[in-house]
């Protein structure tokens, strides 16, 4: 069945203090002080390779509806209006992103790509590029949608911990051709950002390849209280001081992030 017009004007669109690098919202005291003014506790411990990642709304409702009915139900008509919102987050990086850059949705192993037929990031990036062309005619967005590869058929994210989540998309990316980014600026879009986990494995896995910057930009923004809600399983520790986590909870992974980061220099 089509999404019909009225749907359209209800999907939850981002508001409110966001994090100036990842996009999650700020609460309380989080970014405060002049060091890491604006940032999330996780980005100012554990810095992403990626510079900044936006998105156009949140993981809920409608949205939520719609983006599952473009994969797993596979309603193509409505990656052309979900397009347009994913145009609409992308647009927000041009004051400040490069020029050129080159466009890299997030792949699917190809084992999920023969299930389900395509890929989602694609679709969406394509239609995106169109409007963007229109909107923004001076910005050099190229499609390079062979650029990143997933090496492994990795686990759905949904339901995963933080620490889950990273566990399961470390090392699962690959660039094909490293020649073909290095010193490039690049954009890599995907339908829905949570941890930043997959985000994150995917910017290292270009930054290493000699990417001169990464870029993020996703259609849907998963609040992490939400996906905690909706799955009691990976509901932590709760301690309403520190940005909603256990300290032990949220240390633990930025401790994790810190560690890999290490060990993939002494690797390199």
């Amino acid at each position: 069945m089509p999404i019909c017009d009225v749907c359209w004007t209800e999907f939850p669109v981002l508001s409110g203090s966001a994090c100036a690098r990842c996009g999650d919202a700020l609460e309380g005291s989080q970014g405060a002080g002049t060091q890491g003014a604006g940032l999330c506790r996780a980005c100012r411990l554990a810095p992403p390779p990626f510079v900044r990642a936006v998105a156009y709304g949140i993981y809920q409702e409608r949205m939520k509806d719609a983006i599952h009915a473009l994969k797993y139900g596979r309603l193509h008509a409505a990656a052309h209006g979900l397009g347009r919102m994913l145009a609409e987050a992308i647009g927000r990086l041009a004051a400040d992103a490069p020029g050129e850059m080159l466009v890299v949705p997030i792949p699917l192993h190809r084992s999920k790509y023969a299930e389900r037929g395509f890929n989602q990031a694609r679709l969406l990036a394509a239609e995106a590029l169109g409007f963007v062309e229109k909107s923004h005619p001076e910005w050099r967005l190229t499609m390079a949608s062979s650029t990143l590869m997933r090496l492994r058929a990795t686990e759905s994210q949904a339901g995963l911990n933080p620490h889950e989540r990273r566990l399961n998309v470390r090392g699962a990316f690959s660039v094909s051709d490293p020649a073909a980014v290095k010193l490039k600026d690049v954009l890599v879009i995907d339908d829905i950002l949570t941890t930043g986990a997959t985000a994150r494995a995917a910017a290292q896995a270009l930054m290493e390849a000699g990417a001169a910057s990464v870029w993020v930009a996703t259609l849907a923004r998963a609040r992490m209280r939400d996906t905690r809600r909706d799955n009691p399983l990976m509901e932590p520790e709760r301690n309403p001081g520190l940005d909603g986590y256990a300290p032990a909870t949220q240390m633990q992974d930025v401790i994790g992030d810190l560690a890999e980061a290490r060990r993939d220099r002494r690797l390199s």
